[in-house]
């Protein structure tokens, strides 16, 4: 089977199809114009300059287009770079689709279904049990086809699903351990606190944010949603002002995006689990491209620390 992109180590060539996922207009010292290209497919991602870039390039190498190529993978400022040799459109004939170079989740949209159907019909509180159901329909394959972000953390088609599942997986085990929690409402504040980011992204396969994503954000636009659709199921009291605050204050700070910190056990506890399924998440794909006995790069979204992977493997 070919490697793909992210199987590459520095000093292999390339030869294949990559999807162009971004690209940035640049000039040299020389004042020469020169594009970054990010390339993915898959398996993962590199960036590659391509110097020298005409008008007809720029208008030619655009997010989205699917190209064929060659060229090296070098090093540049300690990650991999791909030197492109040759680069051109991919037409028909070449028999590729774009779906072969989307990033999936580990899990297939129908099991993530199934599980989210799953904690839905545990809960017992009829209006969040009705809230959280109106969305879910609502959202319907958006809802298990969206990536949870644009970088970082489940930032792959069907991501927000299995972010949720993933989380609502932590939830369970843990309403176990200490019993007082109100898993109803820790269920409802998982399946909702993201939500926003269907409205935030622009969609599945160059993932962007929309207008109203940059000015207004995910957590905002939720909080007015779920206000809005308890109007319309004709649902009042202190389940939909507690709801909303979940989703509040499910960033944590201020200073991460949250209006208000978490005021309520499950607030609390929402925003931990959310801290812990998405840092788990970024390591273990960070891990899975290197060997034992190396460090990862340094991964932004972790202050900037470089994870070392064991020699030793788990039992």
């Amino acid at each position: 089977m070919k490697k793909g992109i992210g199987q590459h180590a520095i000093g292999d060539s390339f030869e294949g199809f990559l999807l162009i996922r971004e690209v940035s207009k640049g000039l040299t010292t020389n004042g020469k114009p020169f594009l970054t290209i990010l390339f993915g497919d898959a398996t993962g991602e590199m960036e590659a300059k391509l110097w020298d870039a005409t008008k007809e390039d720029e208008e030619t190498f655009v997010p989205e287009q699917i190209v064929g190529l060659t060229g090296e993978v070098n090093q540049f400022r300690g990650k991999p770079q791909l030197k492109v040799l040759t680069i051109r459109p991919a037409q028909p004939m070449d028999g590729v689709q774009l779906t072969q170079f989307i990033k999936k989740a580990p899990v297939e949209k129908e099991v993530l279904n199934e599980k989210l159907t799953e904690a839905i019909f545990e809960m017992e509180n009829a209006n969040l049990q009705r809230i959280v159901r109106a969305f879910v329909k609502k959202y319907g394959d958006a809802l298990l086809s969206y990536p949870a972000a644009a970088k970082n953390h489940h930032e792959y088609a069907s991501g927000l699903a299995h972010h949720i599942v993933s989380m609502l997986s932590i939830a369970k085990e843990l309403s176990t351990l200490y019993p007082s929690i109100n898993k109803d409402l820790l269920y409802a504040g998982i399946i909702l606190h993201d939500l926003g980011k269907l409205k935030e992204l622009s969609g599945i396969v160059t993932t962007s944010y929309t207008l109203e994503g940059k000015l207004l954000g995910h957590i905002p636009m939720m909080v007015e949603e779920i206000g809005k659709l308890a109007e319309e199921l004709k649902i009042e009291g202190e389940e939909v002002v507690i709801l909303q605050h979940l989703v509040l204050s499910h960033h944590g700070k201020a200073e991460w995006g949250s209006p208000k910190p978490p005021l309520i056990k499950e607030a609390e506890l929402l925003h931990l689990i959310d801290l812990i399924d998405a840092k788990m998440n970024m390591l273990d794909r960070a891990l899975n491209k290197i060997k034992p006995g190396e460090f990862t790069e340094r991964l932004f979204a972790m202050d900037n620390r470089s994870f070392y992977k064991p020699l030793f493997e788990k039992n």
